[in-house]
């Protein structure tokens, strides 16, 4: 056993900062009980780490996402929009927690007077592939046209080519539950495939897609549904689980910020594919920081996470 497995005490955790502690410091505060001027101090500290992310747009990207979603229940971003009526970010993070909330209830009443702002925001922040990124996620859950969709693809990757965010919407997007098809859905794989780094934040676009497969074919039931593990037989998935267990566990290798996302995606894959004994080392580098999903597709997702880590790392 290794020392960094007799030092973990805590067990595992679901931490949707994943691996970057000063979000998740942030984030903590923000689901903190609310005091008498404690808004003017949570803009302040949201400010700050955006500000600090630079133009690392990966970064960036997933600290809005994360602190979107742990300010929806609140006001937080109106107050600080209010506050900040001309602030990039404040417009940019005030669109993200309308498509957070719409997210939830499955509509936006008011979707294309987010997406102008999010355009809004856009002008303010010119480089910023973030405004474009909420946009996208805006159109995606309207089921806009995919002319529509593609001319805002194009704005957030002409800005930050490998943008996971975005990627993972337009694969969603283009599947068959939404608004395409199998074939759709490949095609894009495909170009994707052709260019994306190993190291990129978008390199887990394909696996991704073969969970969601997974998970189609479950949900279908029957005798397809118990034979579910040979889809993960076939030359795809073969080559996409060679290709991740070549790379993604090598020191080191993944460096962007939803890394051990990606890797929990590769953990759960190689579980379905009967293949958890493989999967020791990708389990040593997740730790205890538990994704929902894709975990949650076959439970509880910390109860998932800790029996099959236990059985690969046994």
């Amino acid at each position: 056993m290794s020392i960094l497995r007799k030092l973990r005490a805590s067990g595992p955790r679901l931490l949707p900062e994943l691996d970057d502690v000063k979000l998740g410091r942030v984030r903590r505060q923000l689901n903190s009980t609310g005091l008498p001027g404690q808004s003017g101090i949570q803009i302040d500290q949201i400010e700050r780490l955006l500000q600090e992310s630079g133009t690392d747009w990966d970064r960036r990207t997933h600290r809005l996402a994360v602190l979107a979603e742990a300010a929806a229940p609140s006001g937080l971003a109106r107050t600080w929009r209010m506050r900040r009526p001309q602030s990039g970010d404040a417009m940019v993070f005030e669109a993200w927690v309308e498509l957070v909330r719409g997210r939830h209830d499955g509509r936006m009443e008011q979707a294309r007077t987010v997406a102008d702002d999010c355009r809004r925001a856009a002008e303010a922040l010119p480089e910023d592939p973030a405004p474009w990124v909420v946009l996208l996620g805006i159109l995606r859950l309207i089921r806009a046209e995919s002319r529509e969709l593609f001319a805002v693809w194009h704005e957030v990757t002409s800005r930050d080519p490998w943008n996971r965010e975005a990627h993972l919407q337009m694969l969603r997007y283009l599947s068959p539950e939404e608004c395409g098809s199998r074939s759709g859905q490949l095609e894009f794989l495909d170009a994707v495939r052709g260019g994306v780094p190993s190291n990129a934040p978008a390199v887990g676009v394909e696996l991704t897609a073969l969970v969601d497969e997974h998970a189609r074919t479950v949900a279908r039931g029957g005798v397809e549904a118990l034979l579910v593990r040979r889809q993960w037989t076939n030359h795809r998935a073969t080559r996409a689980l060679e290709t991740a267990l070549a790379n993604w566990p090598r020191a080191g290798h993944l460096r962007y910020a939803a890394a051990l996302a990606d890797l929990n995606l590769l953990a759960f894959a190689l579980v379905q594919a009967g293949r958890p004994r493989e999967g020791a080392g990708v389990f040593d580098l997740v730790g205890d920081t538990v994704t929902p999903w894709p975990w949650s597709l076959d439970g509880e997702p910390l109860r998932q996470f800790s029996y099959w880590q236990a059985k690969a790392l046994g």
